[in-house]
């Protein structure tokens, strides 16, 4: 292994069973892990949360019984397993590596790909498994990850807790689901969680591959949306005659394909924005789903399903392809992060109730900052109190 000085234990946050963030010890002793043959080794500068550690953590994954309390096991055997570190969206630099990979990628910053890819297609990623979940993530000192997918982004303008901000696990999803549905340039795209990070890594796409989206989000979050590249902005709490209001913002154009991580009774309002002049289309109303915020269970007509011909795509992360992708469009500059606030790791319980209870003034991703970082890579985006 050649690399820098690692230190033999490191600072971790440690989930140790299902539960609440009382089953996240923080640990100073935690043993750092060393790269494999073809790996590298990462130090963490940056780690974005996601609401899938709060679901895995709390169980919130079931696929037979609405009841369960699981963990999801779509490669058939339990992948999270305890003590776990969580964490998906890392970026850091190369501190070592292993067998086979150059030592001249020590000191490279870069941006992982968070999945836990089965084999070695590009194409295709039927059993999704990522960083944080089946494997430990960053929500520490250090992490060794395959050097493929420690992707090199050196933009001096972007700073390592905004490219955190910009990882796999909200834009490959945004992306995974675009494709899935087969959105196409001038295509109108209803974006549902506008303001989270898939919905704003969706919006910033849509934009990049010439479609049309429409943002829905709360009210006091329209300005922020509309400079981002949301076409119109429609509020998630007035839903009545939900169809009527997006034929208002469409000019009575139907919209070609919804992109719903919101489910529950909602995604049958999404359905009527699409359906209600088939005259009007020329493709198919496509649906992706890849959340359930409002619900995990909806009530839809199947006719209305086979009848307007709605194809519906289920979507969990992405391929190897869309990675690299992203990867050369953040490079370029074509994306931008929407970093909300940063939290040194030792108070990821306060940024998991923060993110749980976020307000009005949410829009974005939230970071995660190992305590040695903090001055350099988390304080000038901290919270407001904290630069009091």
């Amino acid at each position: 292994m050649a690399s820098n000085t690692v230190p033999e234990t490191m600072a971790a946050m440690v989930l140790t069973g299902h539960g609440g963030i009382d089953k996240l010890e923080y640990r100073e002793d935690w043993p750092t892990p060393q790269p494999g043959p073809g790996e590298v080794l990462v130090k963490v500068t940056a780690t974005a949360k996601n609401n899938t550690d709060r679901k895995a953590r709390e169980g919130l994954y079931p696929v037979k019984d609405k009841g369960d309390t699981v963990s999801f096991q779509v490669g058939g055997t339990a992948t999270f397993t305890f003590p776990r570190i969580q964490g998906a969206d890392v970026a850091g630099r190369v501190a070592a590596v292993g067998e086979g990979v150059d030592p001249a990628r020590i000191g490279e910053r870069g941006l992982l790909d968070f999945n836990l890819y089965a084999d070695h297609r590009r194409d295709i990623n039927l059993t999704p498994d990522y960083y944080g979940h089946g494997a430990d993530g960053g929500f520490a000192e250090y992490i060794a990850v395959p050097s493929d997918q420690f992707h090199a982004v050196d933009n001096p303008g972007l700073a390592d807790a905004e490219l955190a901000a910009m990882g796999m696990c909200s834009y490959q999803t945004g992306l995974h689901m675009l494709n899935a549905a087969g959105v196409t340039s001038g295509e109108r795209v209803l974006v549902t969680g506008a303001s989270g990070g898939v919905g704003t890594a969706m919006i910033q796409l849509c934009r990049v591959m010439g479609a049309i989206p429409y943002a829905l989000s709360q009210r006091d979050k329209a300005d922020a949306l509309l400079e981002l590249g949301a076409e119109a902005v429609l509020d998630r709490s007035d839903m009545q005659d939900f169809a009527d209001k997006v034929r208002a913002v469409t000019n009575d154009q139907p919209i070609d394909a919804v992109m719903d991580l919101a489910g529950g009774d909602m995604t049958d309002r999404f359905i009527d924005t699409m359906i209600f002049d088939m005259k009007r289309r020329s493709t198919y109303p496509r649906l992706s789903i890849a959340g359930a915020s409002a619900g995990n269970v909806s009530e839809i007509m199947w006719t209305r399903i086979y009848l307007y011909q709605v194809q519906i795509f289920g979507v969990s992360h992405g391929t190897r392809e869309e990675a690299e992708q992203l990867v050369a469009w953040i490079r370029s500059g074509q994306l931008r992060p929407v970093l909300h606030a940063a939290f040194p790791l030792s108070r990821l319980h306060e940024a998991e109730r923060y993110f749980v209870e976020r307000g009005n003034n949410y829009l974005g991703k939230i970071v995660i900052v190992p305590d040695a970082e903090w001055q350099e890579h988390g304080a000038p985006f901290g919270l407001q109190q904290d630069a009091e």
